[in-house]
C-alpha cells in the first residue's frame, strides 16, 4: 500500500479467538501499536472492576486505545446505538460518563456514537431531535478531554437511517459543535452505494476517523474488489492524518489476515 497512514486494530472484530482482555497484547505481538474497540462490556455502566481490568489490559499491552464506541445496545440482537432511542436516553447519558472516563485514562481521541435504528411507533423527527441533544451532550463531555465524537454511516442494518456520508454530515451540521466528526468506514459507504471517491474529494476535512474492510465479505484488504489503497492514498493527499481502523473479519486465520500489510508498516 502506498499511503503512510497509521493503522489501529479493531479488537472487537479481530483476535476474537482470544478472550477480550488478551486481544490488545495479541495486537502488540502482531506488530501494531494501537487498538480500538466497540463497547467492550455487557451493560452501559459496568462494575468498576471490569473497567479497571480493561484499562489495565490496554496499558500492560503497551498499545494506544485510539477509539471506543459508546454502548450501542444488543449489537448481535440487531441494536445499532442508543443516541436516538427515547426510552434509553438515560442509559446513553450515563454511559457517556463511563466511556469518556475510560478515554481520559487511556488518552483516547475518538468515541463512536452509533445513531440508533428507526423505531416503530415513533416519529423520525422525535428521534432526530433527541439524537441532536444526545450528540451535543456527548461532544461536550468528550471536549473536556480534547476528544471527538464520531457519527458513522452503517450498512447491513435496514432500520439504521444514516447510510451515506451526506446523511451523517447533515446530522453533524444540525448539532453544530466543533468536535463532532464523520467516521468514514470505506466498507460501509461502498456497500451502501455511496460515491466514496467523491466523499473523499469533497469532505476529507470533515473525516475524523477512517475504517476499512474489503467488499464483498467484510474481510481483509485484497480479499474483495474495493480500491482501498487508492482511496487511502487520496485521503492522505487531501490532508487526512488520522488513524485507519482495521475493522474486518479474517477470511482465514487472524495471523494470515494481516499479510497484506508488511510488518514494518504496522
Amino acid at each position: 500500500m502506498a499511503h503512510q497512514l497509521r493503522h489501529t486494530v479493531n479488537c472487537s472484530l479481530l483476535f476474537t479467538e482470544l478472550p477480550l482482555l488478551e486481544r490488545p497484547a495479541a495486537a502488540r505481538q502482531a506488530g501494531f501499536g494501537a487498538v480500538e474497540f466497540w463497547w467492550p462490556f455487557v451493560e452501559a455502566v459496568p462494575p468498576d472492576r471490569q473497567v479497571d481490568a480493561f484499562v489495565t489490559a490496554i496499558t500492560e499491552a503497551g498499545v494506544q486505545l485510539t477509539g471506543l464506541n459508546f454502548f450501542a445496545g444488543d449489537m448481535p440482537g440487531g441494536d445499532r446505538g442508543l443516541v436516538s432511542w427515547p426510552k434509553r436516553a438515560g442509559e446513553f447519558r450515563d454511559n457517556v460518563d463511563v466511556t469518556v472516563g475510560i478515554g481520559e485514562r487511556l488518552g483516547t481521541a475518538g468515541f463512536n456514537a452509533l445513531y440508533g435504528n428507526r423505531l416503530e411507533g415513533l416519529q423520525a423527527e422525535e428521534q432526530d431531535e433527541l439524537a441532536v441533544e444526545n450528540l451535543a451532550l456527548a461532544a461536550r463531555a468528550a471536549a473536556r478531554i480534547g476528544a471527538t465524537v464520531l457519527v458513522e454511516p452503517v450498512s447491513g442494518a435496514d432500520r439504521y437511517p444514516l447510510k451515506t456520508a451526506a446523511e451523517a454530515l447533515a446530522v453533524i451540521d444540525r448539532v453544530d459543535v466543533p468536535n463532532l466528526g464523520l467516521l468514514a468506514d470505506l466498507y460501509h459507504l461502498a456497500v451502501n452505494g455511496d460515491d466514496v471517491e467523491r466523499v473523499i474529494a469533497e469532505h476529507t476535512s470533515r473525516i475524523a476517523h477512517v475504517q476499512i474492510a474489503d467488499a464483498p465479505g467484510r474481510n481483509e484488504p485484497g480479499s474483495g474488489t474495493l480500491p482501498l489503497d487508492q482511496q487511502l492514498t487520496a485521503l492522505e493527499a487531501n490532508g487526512y492524518t488520522g488513524w485507519v481502523g482495521l475493522e474486518y473479519k479474517p477470511s482465514t486465520s487472524t495471523d494470515e489476515c494481516f499479510g497484506w500489510l508488511p510488518f514494518e508498516r504496522r
